[in-house]
């Protein structure tokens, strides 16, 4: 009796001191809220109350006549340009990201100062945002479709090597450690231990780049004047909600089907 009741003294114990931390992390959180609001003069009442007028707005606005349906070829072909710049990007990075991911893995690094240097690099392009990558490009590129691409291809580049880092080091290090203990080469260990343990996992980060640059794509394109971005930047410009409706309904059911086809894929190989 003497054991359980101190069990049953501990276990309330354990449960008053988590309640205590969720509590104070309630209210850690509405008051950084309240704080934002007040530096920032928001008013999360009239934020509220402006919902319906919101919604009234876009409902009066998102329909689009048949003669706004005319011009649904040209909004597939953008859209279809886009996708190809995120997939072409995508995949590119993704193969500079394998090798710099082998650098700066614990498990297959070569010497700290590559391990160091790569993810010096990694980080630098992770840490500026796809739009900024579009910004600084367009200087140089001008308004293209390379400038859409060298932006998702930096913006992509950074995250994967993270990904593919934590992937790497996830791995079975028994694996590794008994093809070296073989006498292994380090090429060896790394085609026939490191690579096919991670790679399913590697192309499960892949899919999700590529959805998330579909959609980043879009923000691009307003910058660089290419794919549907540009498409979306002008008509919005002309006040013609009809398209701009049409052009965001074939960017979500795009995204949409994307991500069905990704869901599956990643059904198939984890």
């Amino acid at each position: 009796m003497g054991k359980t009741s101190t069990l049953n003294v501990n276990e309330i114990n354990i449960i008053q001191k988590k309640n205590l931390y969720l509590l104070l992390t309630v209210v850690v959180i509405v008051g950084l809220i309240m704080l934002a609001s007040y530096i920032t003069e928001y008013n999360h009442i009239e934020g509220v109350l402006s919902i319906p007028a919101a919604a009234s707005w876009m409902a009066s606005n998102i329909w689009f006549s048949s003669s706004t349906l005319a011009n649904l070829g040209s909004v597939m072909r953008l859209l279809w340009e886009t996708i190809l710049i995120s997939i072409v990007s995508t995949t590119t990075a993704a193969v500079f990201a394998v090798v710099f991911a082998l650098m700066g893995s614990k498990l297959t690094y070569i010497n700290k100062p590559l391990m160091l240097a790569a993810k010096i690099i990694a980080s630098i392009s992770r840490n500026i945002p796809v739009v900024a990558w579009a910004l600084i490009l367009v200087i140089s590129f001008g308004t293209n479709s390379m400038t859409g691409f060298l932006a998702l291809f930096f913006g992509s580049f950074g995250f994967l090597v993270r990904a593919f880092v934590e992937t790497i080091d996830e791995g079975s290090k028994d694996s590794v450690e008994a093809l070296k203990a073989t006498g292994a080469t380090y090429w060896h260990t790394i085609f026939k231990a490191v690579l096919p343990g991670s790679m399913p996992q590697m192309f499960s980060w892949i899919l999700f780049m590529i959805e998330t640059n579909i959609r980043s794509a879009t923000l691009v394109g307003l910058l660089t004047g290419t794919g549907i971005g540009y498409l979306f930047d002008l008509y919005y410009k002309q006040l013609n909600y009809e398209m701009v409706s049409l052009i965001t309904l074939a960017i979500v059911l795009a995204v949409l089907v994307i991500e069905a086809i990704s869901n599956i894929i990643r059904r198939e190989i984890l």
